[in-house]
């Protein structure tokens, strides 16, 4: 890996192919986030067996996601890239054939605390879809990492966004596909094979249009007072490491500020996936949307965020630290949650646009100060932690969303609200970290320029 030709490649050739493979993850994600609890309800399911098929996914990433990164530290990020879309390409084929099974019962129950529904032969191979998707679901950390090595620090927050967009145009035409293809006399059948095909062109751009990496090194184990070395190292090039240096969950602990970010990233994502759980639920019954308007809605916020995430992110990211950034952003999108609960159509819509603005402006932040504090060495290794964080946050928020909608109604909005707020408590002390970085970077610079006396 050259340092001088990968950093000056970071606008051109070698991000396009990440740019692509984010959109086409997001895009197939965007497909079944808009019909999958019509397709559990239509198979004999609730809405707690559509809170855990929808945690299957991040329950069985949390496991596959921090040896994909520490495998892509050690084999060269395309290698792992490419894993991880074969497993989706032979989870959509499992999918696909789901939809042909006979509908019939494995298990009935009946509850007062979990409700009434039946464990159906489609319902359990969906199930083992998304189980498989999520064991080689470590592509979003792994092109995170890819990009951090291209990328100089100061272009990363740039180019995080470039990559939220690239990820938030999949989640625009993802619903819409979903919400048109779904209505038509096939059902879910058309956007299910216009997901396996767009998993099959995923792996084809792996295969062919990737750029080659070669393993990094990771020469010590980290050290607790080490980040600010961590911070201040150049791009340099890479060579094989031997198999026994690995970091590890405990090692990775040692890195100063890497467990806040990732209690940070724990919470966004509860906040988040009790939202993405409750609100589909929501929409259904209280609000009676088809997979049409739900896939509208959401088109609609994703194309707000791409927007956000593109020309707005690129101004404020010259005029604002990334802290400010986070704090303000985790303000705005909280009150979207908030504006959810009356159920109002005109109220709806403004929030997503609160939730485009917060989350647009939030997130590529978020990314980009992990990043700065991983340092190169652990990239890999800490963006797959971080993934394992936030699908530990799925599978609880995921859960407890349909549980807390349930049990709670609209209340659950205001929950996510909560978490969302002390996610912006706890952020303020960023705005502490990031002066207390920039001033120690600016004496480490000055001091390496003064003239050393004879």
């Amino acid at each position: 890996m050259e340092p001088n030709s990968r950093a000056s490649s970071a606008d051109g050739r070698a991000l396009f192919p990440l740019y692509t493979i984010t959109f086409i993850g997001t895009l197939g994600f965007g497909i079944i986030l808009t019909f999958l609890v019509f397709l559990v309800t239509d198979y004999g399911g609730n809405a707690l067996v559509y809170g855990i098929i929808a945690s299957t996914y991040p329950a069985f990433q949390l496991i596959g996601a921090p040896v994909l990164g520490r495998w892509s530290d050690l084999y060269g990020r395309k290698k792992i890239l490419l894993l991880s879309q074969i497993g989706t390409l032979f989870a959509w084929v499992i999918f696909f054939v789901a939809l042909f099974f006979p509908v019939i019962p494995l298990l009935e129950v009946k509850s007062d605390m979990l409700g009434a529904f039946t464990v159906t032969l489609p319902l359990l191979a969906i199930f083992f879809a998304r189980a498989l998707d999520g064991a080689t679901g470590g592509n979003v950390s792994v092109a995170n990492a890819y990009l951090a090595d291209l990328t100089p620090e100061e272009e990363r927050n740039k180019n995080y966004g470039r990559m939220s967009v690239a990820s938030n145009l999949g989640y625009v035409f993802g619903p819409a596909i979903a919400g048109i293809l779904g209505t038509t006399v096939y059902g879910e059948l058309l956007p299910v094979s216009v997901a396996l095909l767009i998993s099959v062109i995923g792996t084809f751009i792996v295969l062919f249009l990737l750029p080659d990496s070669r393993p990094c090194a990771i020469e010590e184990y980290p050290e607790s007072a080490g980040i600010r070395k961590v911070l201040g190292q150049e791009q340099k090039e890479c060579y094989e490491i031997e198999e026994g240096n690995k970091i590890t969950f405990r090692e990775a602990f040692k890195l100063k500020y890497i467990p806040f970010m990732l209690a940070v990233y724990f919470l966004i994502f509860l906040g988040f996936n009790i939202y993405y759980t409750a609100f589909p639920i929501f929409a259904v019954n209280a609000l009676e949307w088809n997979p049409a308007e739900l896939g509208i809605y959401f088109s609609v916020i994703s194309a707000l965020m791409a927007f956000v995430q593109g020309p707005v992110l690129a101004r404020l990211a010259k005029r604002y630290r990334e802290s400010i950034l986070v704090v303000a952003g985790g303000f705005i999108l909280g009150m979207q949650f908030i504006l959810i609960v009356p159920g109002d159509f005109f109220l709806l819509y403004l929030a997503a646009i609160f939730f485009a603005f917060g989350n647009g402006i939030m997130w590529p932040s978020i990314l980009s100060i992990l990043s700065k504090f991983a340092g190169k060495k652990y990239q890999g290794s800490v963006q797959g932690f971080a993934m394992s964080a936030s699908s530990l946050a799925s599978i609880i928020g995921l859960l407890a969303g349909g549980l807390l909608y349930t049990q709670l109604g609209v209340v659950s909005f205001l929950i996510a609200a909560a978490i969302i707020y002390l996610v912006v408590l706890l952020s303020l002390r960023l705005i502490k970290v990031e002066k207390e970085e920039t001033t120690q970077t600016a004496v480490n610079q000055i001091s390496a320029e003064e003239p050393e006396d004879d």
